[in-house]
């Protein structure tokens, strides 16, 4: 691989070129340090970490709300392909949309924050297709009670979420989360 360094020992600038890899690289850290830090930790933090200027990543990224959603994104899609496969339950589903929670609270901590942002709103609302095609196949494993709706389980992941806000210990997130589930009356553990 050729190198970037100029005669002076700089950086080469690849300009279109490392796009891409430039993207991948701050969506990678913006995961990590918004898990570390929260939705609010400094955007320098994130492109230092990407180990690329702060040009760049408001190139890719004209506001916190923009890179945040990119990120997320993944989760919902994760959620979407999971969906879509016939064997998944919608036991698999709510463990699949917890385990996202514990370890991705800044995502709710961005719900809360940017709730009326037509991206952020746009991402709950595919949240809510995919659990609204499980319910529709009933309730047949016992997860849920049979007369619970898709915004009914909405509602119940924006409870679960509070209760595994940022300021939850990492260590204790996951245990909370069930025992919130369970407190709503829907039943996440393995049996």
């Amino acid at each position: 691989m050729p190198t970037t360094d100029t005669p002076l020992g700089r950086a080469a600038n690849l300009g279109p070129a490392a796009a891409a890899r430039n993207r991948t690289a701050l969506l990678a850290a913006a995961r990590a340090v918004f898990a570390e830090s929260g939705i609010e930790a400094p955007l320098a933090a994130i492109a230092r970490r990407a180990g690329v200027g702060q040009g760049s990543l408001y190139r890719h990224f004209p506001d916190r709300v923009a890179l945040a959603v990119a990120v997320f994104e993944d989760n919902v899609a994760e959620l979407e392909l999971l969906a879509a496969d016939p064997r998944s339950t919608l036991r698999d589903l709510l463990t699949t949309v917890t385990q996202q929670i514990v370890d991705s609270t800044a995502f709710v901590d961005l719900v809360r924050a940017a709730n009326t942002d037509r991206r952020v709103a746009s991402l709950a609302t595919r949240v809510e297709a995919v659990i609204d095609a499980r319910v529709r196949y009933g309730h047949a494993d016992g997860t849920v009670p049979g007369d619970r709706t898709a915004s009914d389980l909405m509602l119940s992941v924006t409870m679960v979420s509070a209760a595994v806000s940022s300021d939850a210990p990492a260590t204790t997130r996951l245990r909370l989360a069930l025992r919130a589930w369970r407190l709503l009356g829907v039943d996440l553990s393995e049996h």
